[in-house]
């Protein structure tokens, strides 16, 4: 008998941290959005300290951060689909050229004095939309950088590498605010993507041949909602992660008058303060796997809220700057737990084919309860008070603790989602396109009578996994005469669509699968039957022929006597 592995042996064993950076690939645009995302920062406090300096309106000042943040919720999901669909590499470079050439103009109209507050949530919002379609295929195409053991530790780099940009970018962002202005800041942020641009210009993934045509752009973003609101473990990760941005952002989205109102300070202290948070956010990336195994991921979770509403509530009540930074970097350090502990369960809960879709819902989810509670946040501060809206958004993060006792998170444990490639190409009889249908497929089951519950419970699984994967109109049938007899039944719009739905079984459907032909009595394995849909045509009457002379069109029918 093999001798148990003690809490320490498992501790000892874990994967390094920083193993993703020994492959070139990843450490190359790992680092290259590390500058990227310094730039980032920059340009956040830059348009944060501008802002204030445009307007006295509470709410204006916080709509900074949700025009950055409002892009992610309107078009990541569209973002994800063409990642999913069309080479990552490319999508990529086309949104930072994007980028690059918004930040240019926003630092010619401010150099000219051209900005005013509703020009400047233009701009930042534009950002944003450069930044939302960038993600998902940089999220997604981590899989193809690194090898299947070393997915978690990239994933949590990458929340580092945003992290490190945040600790830095800030203090020096308002450095230079502070000595040269909002313009200056603007233009090292278009200077930061150059090195982005030219990394992926340099590099070279290995692209697997795709087999179908891509999915057309609405078909696409459909079957990513399909494949969440199918999928229980998503579910559950993306409505907790909307509570946690939606709490969280008062905090992030406050901070400018929090450094000029609570603790009388500049863009130097802006800076310090969002830098605290970065620090923070650094510690509680890399210390994630190590917390995660020794408390569990949803005792690191509910921690983690709280450790956050202890943020907010001495960031209201504080009046010293040190002691305030002390606030920032424990909500830094909680803000990365949280998430990259529902990115991790996100991705491990998503196949290939689906996950630039799954990853784009999941920043939908961040960024609108960002964008929602940053607008919320601001005007509250400016109807009552800044510690009075930061004291709100601590209650509701311990609000979410008890969401969380009842939507447990569920663990990480990660299943084999690569394709099961069990299915072979059928041989037909007749002619058919990728556009013909509707496709009308048949299962037919032999039961035994002893078998019905299992078999039922299994076909809520069925259901389930067929319906995720684009199957329509499914139903599952007992015949009257021949009670044994059971037939599933569903349907797909075209050929191209059931093929694509058969291919999107994974390794971890096997069980339904295999258990299915297990309970199965008839004489081999269940029987499959692949129709056509075709409406009936009627056949041509003596009122139809086409010698006749047709009547004026403005003649009044007649009615029968």
């Amino acid at each position: 008998m093999e001798a148990p592995v003690s809490r320490t042996q498992k501790l000892n064993a874990r994967p390094s941290p920083y193993s993703p950076l020994r492959h070139g690939a990843f450490r190359a645009v790992w680092l290259a959005f590390l500058v990227s995302n310094l730039g980032g920062l920059i340009q956040s406090v830059g348009a944060a300290w501008l802002m204030t300096s445009l307007t006295g309106s509470a709410g204006l000042v916080a709509l900074v951060q949700a025009s950055t943040a409002l892009p992610f919720m309107l078009f990541s999901l569209a973002a994800g689909a063409i990642a999913d669909n069309y080479d990552k590499r490319a999508v990529m470079l086309v949104a930072q050229v994007f980028t690059i050439a918004v930040s240019v103009v926003l630092a010619g109209c401010t150099y000219f004095g051209l900005i005013i507050p509703w020009s400047l949530l233009i701009f930042t919002f534009l950002i944003g939309c450069g930044t939302a379609v960038n993600n998902p295929a940089w999220q997604s195409s981590v899989r193809d950088m690194v090898p299947r053991q070393d997915l978690p530790q990239a994933i949590a780099l990458s929340g580092v590498s945003m992290n490190i940009a945040r600790s830095v970018g800030p203090a020096l962002g308002g450095v230079i605010v502070a000595i040269a202005g909002a313009t200056a800041a603007f233009a090292v942020n278009a200077f930061s993507y150059l090195v982005l641009i030219v990394v992926l210009f340099r590099w070279r993934p290995q692209i697997q041949a795709r087999r179908l045509p891509p999915e057309s752009l609405g078909s696409a973003m459909g079957a990513g909602i399909r494949f969440v609101a199918m999928s229980p473990r998503i579910r559950i990760v993306l409505a907790r992660t909307f509570v946690f941005g939606l709490a969280g952002s008062a905090v992030q989205a406050l901070m400018p008058l929090v450094a000029r109102d609570l603790v009388g300070g500049g863009p130097a202290t802006f800076g310090l303060l969002f830098g605290a948070f970065g620090i923070g956010a650094i510690g509680g990336g890399l210390s994630s796997n190590h917390i995660r195994l020794a408390l569990g991921t949803e005792t690191m979770v509910r921690l983690s809220f709280i450790g956050f509403a202890g943020c907010s509530l001495g960031t209201a009540f504080s009046s010293n700057t040190p002691l305030t930074m002390v606030a920032m970097g424990l909500g830094g350090a909680c803000w990365v737990l949280v998430l990259s502990s529902f990115n991790v369960a996100v991705l491990v809960s998503s196949p290939r084919w689906v996950a630039g879709r799954t990853l784009a819902l999941f920043q939908m989810a961040v960024f609108g309860g960002i964008a929602l509670g940053s607008g919320t946040w601001g005007l509250l501060a400016e109807r009552f008070s800044i510690s009075e809206a930061l004291v709100l958004s601590a209650l509701v993060h311990l609000l979410a603790v008890l969401i969380g006792l009842r939507w447990v998170l569920p663990d990480n444990k990660e299943v084999n989602l690569e394709p099961l490639n069990r299915w072979k190409h059928p041989s037909l009889s007749m002619e058919i396109e990728h556009r013909s249908g509707p496709i009308v497929i048949t299962i037919d089951y032999q039961i035994r009578e002893e078998d019905v519950r299992e078999f039922l419970a299994l076909m809520v699984e069925r259901r389930r996994v067929r319906r995720r994967d684009g199957a329509r109109h499914w139903h599952l049938l007992r015949d009257l005469a021949e009670p044994e007899l059971w037939t599933e039944r569903y349907d797909t719009p075209t050929w191209l669509d059931y093929i694509r739905q058969a291919q999107r079984i994974t390794q971890a459907d096997a069980r339904i699968v295999d258990r299915l032909n297990e309970l199965h009595r008839g004489a081999g394995p269940p029987q499959v039957r692949r129709r056509i849909e075709r409406q009936p045509v009627s056949p041509p009457s003596e009122a139809d022929d086409p010698h006749e002379t047709d009547h004026d069109s403005t003649d009044p029918p007649q009615l029968p006597s």
